[in-house]
């Protein structure tokens, strides 16, 4: 094992270190054990184009299609504005509109990016014109983009349901109770923070307001209806729902809103395919490193090491959070995904933790690391839109991740949090 996992580590290192990308450095590990061990080379291209074979995976970019098409629909914001007639009269009113945004378009994008690059500007230009500091605009807008993920549909949840074989409906309903504390939480300690400050409030629009703003916005409100209801009946797979979500934001800009240009899409369709070339570029070599890693045994000589080490299912959870949040610091959520699921998921079944629950762990510690610097993305994006430094957004985010912090905390302590609704839906 030892020989075997220096081979991988030199070669993946070394490239890294000479400015290798994270996929192509992955995918030269893999070539350098296979030659190194005497096996034919095909092979690691082999597992490459089997990895994304994969009908589940396809998911991903009509997810991220429609995350695009909604931004470019006007949906998002019908969004902004119908969260903000809910709760914008209350003191620190668009901080709440802001993060009540976060969890409506988390029912639509499933990501953390989307929502930060998307409705995230309208929410902080709205903050910056009524008054709110640029960093507490950016520091809540960064804060609540990360339940986007959590909330189904999730483009990570598919990518670790994919890996680790875990049943991706499994997971989108498993996000579902924490999405919404994460909402509370973050929403509390607004309710604090505007009491201390004095934020201003604005008086109740009334219901014909109120009303308006939901008939504005029906049509958008349906799509996390669709998406979720359909999955739930069991009419159709999560891959499925995708489909027709993206062709129902399609038919919303076209014929409803007719915000939407035509001449778009092509474009559209562009970026979604660079922006999934990109996570299929990391799926794929990932993929081929893990099975070299299967193939040296190492998951599985490593699996007895940490459960005689450790022993405790919630001993065992405390070291995963510490660790994936420090890796979040410094790597990409989805490089720091892919690697660690082959060494980490078969300790955790080892030790009997639900992994459906440890998939929610998993995906939760990542999308907190995309607001922690030096590498946070959510952090790089808000902060360009807010017009501060990256330094100042540094600052600010830090006591908005205390809620999210106790919500992970909560998941892990108490089972049932992330397990009640697949046990109950699912029949598991």
């Amino acid at each position: 094992m030892t020989a075997s996992m220096l081979q991988i580590l030199v070669v993946w290192f070394a490239a890294l270190m000479f400015g290798v990308p994270m996929f192509a450095s992955m995918g030269l590990a893999a070539f350098a054990f296979v030659a190194l061990n005497g096996m034919p080379i095909d092979i690691v291209p082999q597992k490459i184009a089997q990895s994304v074979n994969s009908f589940p995976l396809l998911a991903a970019p009509l997810f991220i299609l429609m995350g695009n098409i909604m931004n470019s629909a006007g949906i998002t914001d019908r969004i902004f504005t119908f969260a903000t007639a809910c709760v914008g009269w209350v003191r620190g009113g668009l901080c709440h509109a802001n993060i009540l945004a976060s969890v409506i378009f988390a029912g639509m994008s499933g990501s953390a990016v989307a929502d930060a690059g998307g409705v995230g500007s309208l929410e902080i230009r709205a903050m910056k014109k009524e008054g709110y500091d640029p960093e507490t605009a950016a520091a809540i807008t960064a804060a609540s983009a990360t339940i986007g993920p959590i909330i189904p549909p999730s483009l990570p949840m598919v990518i670790y349901g994919v890996s680790a074989d875990v049943s991706i409906g499994g997971l989108f309903l498993a996000g579902v109770v924490p999405g919404l504390l994460m909402a509370g939480a973050l929403s509390a300690m607004v309710t604090a923070v505007a009491t201390r400050r004095g934020m201003a409030r604005h008086p109740f629009p009334g219901f014909g307001d109120l009303w308006r703003a939901y008939r504005r916005a029906h049509w958008a409100l349906m799509t996390p209806v669709i998406l979720f209801g359909g999955m739930m009946a069991g009419i159709m797979t999560p891959t499925e729902a995708a489909a027709i979500a993206t062709v129902y934001a399609l038919f919303l800009g076209l014929f409803i809103y007719r915000e939407f240009d035509i001449r778009e899409l092509p474009k559209l369709v562009v970026d979604t395919v660079e922006t999934t070339g990109l996570v299929l570029a990391l799926v794929m070599t990932a993929a081929a490193l893990a099975w070299c890693l299967s193939i040296a045994r190492i998951p599985q000589l490593v699996t007895p090491l940490i459960v005689d080490s450790i022993g405790h299912p919630l001993l065992f959870l405390l070291v995963v959070n510490l660790v994936l949040i420090f890796i979040g610091c410094f790597m990409e959520a989805l490089a720091a995904m892919l690697i660690l699921i082959p060494i980490l998921t078969p300790v955790a079944a080892q030790l009997g933790i639900d992994p459906i629950q440890f998939g929610l762990i998993f995906v939760l510690n990542l999308m907190i690391g995309t607001i922690t610097p030096p590498v946070g993305v959510v952090l790089f994006i808000t902060s360009k839109i807010a017009g501060i430094s990256f330094e100042a957004m540094s600052r600010a985010i830090v006591p908005w991740m205390i809620p999210l912090l106790a919500v992970l905390a909560a998941a892990s302590l108490w089972p049932p949090l992330t397990t009640f609704l697949p046990n109950y839906f699912l029949g598991r």
